[in-house]
C-alpha cells in the first residue's frame, strides 16, 4: 500500500472526526458522547436484535452493553428478552428515545450545513463529490445482494417500504392491487427472482425479474432505501436482474415505470433501455422501457 495513500486518508480520518464533534464527550449539545447518540440513532424505531447492532457497529458484547445501559439510564431505551429466542435481547426506542433520535437528526443536519457553509458553491460540490465517492468505496465490502424467498419478512419489509414510497410520489397515490401483478411464485425460480439487498446485514433494498417464457424478462419492484443511496446499489441490482434474465434465455428485458421516478428513468436509460410504446396494462406507468439481452 502506498504510505502517501495511506497518510492522506489518516488526514482525512482525523479531519472528519474532529469536525463533527466525535471527541466530544456532550455531542451535539446532548450530555453524552457520540457513541452512545450513535446506537440510539442506529437501532432505528425497533425493535432489533442487540447482536445485530452489535454487527451492524463492529461492536464487542462489553462495549455494546456499557451504550445501552447508558440509554437505558435515560429512559431512552428499553432492553428485553427477545420473543423469538430467550438467549437473545432485542432493544427498542421509548417515546423519549423516539423523539431524543429526531433531535439528534436535526441537530446533525445543523452541524453538516454549518461545515459547509463557509464554502464556496464549487467546493460544496466537490466535498458532495467526494463524499459520495468514499462511502460507496468504503461501504461496499459490507454490502451483499442475494436472491431470496420473496415470502421472507426482509422481503415484506422492503417491498411494503417501495408501496409507501410511491404511494407519496405518484400524485394519485398507488393501488398495489391494481398494478401489474408480481405473485411470490411469479417471483420465485424459474419463474422469476426477486433480490435483496444488506448494508451490515440489514435490508436496504430489492429488485425483481419476472421470467415468463418466450417472452421479455419484466423488472420489478426495483428500491433502495434512503440510508443506502449514493452507493451504486441500484445498478449493482440492475446488472445482477440483467445476468439472471440472460441465464433464463430470454432476449430483452422490459420495464414499466412512472416519470415521477426521474432517477430511476436516469438509470434505466444509462444503461442502455429505449423507451417503448406501451406493452402492458400496468395503471400506474406511463413509461416503459426494453433493453436486448446482449446489451445492444
Amino acid at each position: 500500500m502506498d504510505d502517501r495513500l495511506v497518510q492522506t486518508f489518516r488526514v482525512f480520518q482525523r479531519t472528519v472526526t474532529r469536525e463533527v464533534g466525535a471527541l466530544q464527550e456532550n455531542f451535539l449539545g446532548r450530555g453524552r458522547p457520540y457513541g452512545v447518540s450513535r446506537l440510539l440513532w442506529e437501532m432505528g424505531d425497533g425493535p432489533v436484535e442487540v447482536s445485530t447492532l452489535r454487527e451492524r457497529l463492529g461492536l464487542d458484547a462489553g462495549y455494546a452493553s456499557r451504550l445501552l445501559k447508558a440509554l437505558e439510564d435515560e429512559g431512552l431505551v428499553v432492553v428485553a428478552p427477545s420473543p423469538d429466542d430467550a438467549r437473545a435481547r432485542v432493544v427498542e426506542r421509548t417515546a423519549v428515545g423516539r423523539a431524543e433520535a429526531a433531535e439528534l437528526d436535526a441537530r446533525s443536519d445543523e452541524t453538516a450545513a454549518a461545515m459547509l457553509e463557509h464554502l464556496t458553491p464549487e467546493e460544496r460540490l466537490e466535498v458532495e463529490r467526494a463524499a459520495r465517492i468514499v462511502t460507496a468505496a468504503l461501504a461496499r465490502r459490507h454490502l451483499t445482494i442475494e436472491i431470496e424467498s420473496p415470502d421472507s419478512a426482509d422481503a415484506h419489509w422492503c417491498r411494503d417500504q417501495y408501496f409507501a414510497e410511491i404511494d407519496a410520489i405518484f400524485q394519485a397515490g398507488y393501488n398495489p392491487a391494481a398494478a401489474v401483478s408480481a405473485t411470490d411464485e411469479e417471483l420465485t425460480m424459474p419463474r422469476g427472482a426477486l433480490l435483496i439487498a444488506r448494508l451490515h446485514g440489514q435490508p436496504v433494498g430489492c429488485g425483481a425479474v419476472k421470467l415468463p417464457p418466450g417472452q421479455p424478462a419484466h423488472l420489478k419492484r426495483m428500491w433502495v432505501s434512503p440510508a443506502a443511496r449514493g452507493l451504486g446499489l441500484a445498478g449493482l441490482m440492475l446488472t445482477r436482474l440483467e445476468s439472471i434474465a440472460r441465464e433464463s434465455g430470454a432476449s430483452q428485458v422490459g420495464l414499466d415505470t412512472n416519470s415521477a421516478l426521474a432517477a430511476a428513468n436516469a438509470l434505466y436509460e444509462s444503461r442502455g433501455y429505449v423507451q417503448v410504446p406501451r406493452f402492458n396494462d400496468e395503471t400506474h406507468a406511463d413509461r416503459w422501457y426494453l433493453k436486448d439481452c446482449d446489451g445492444s
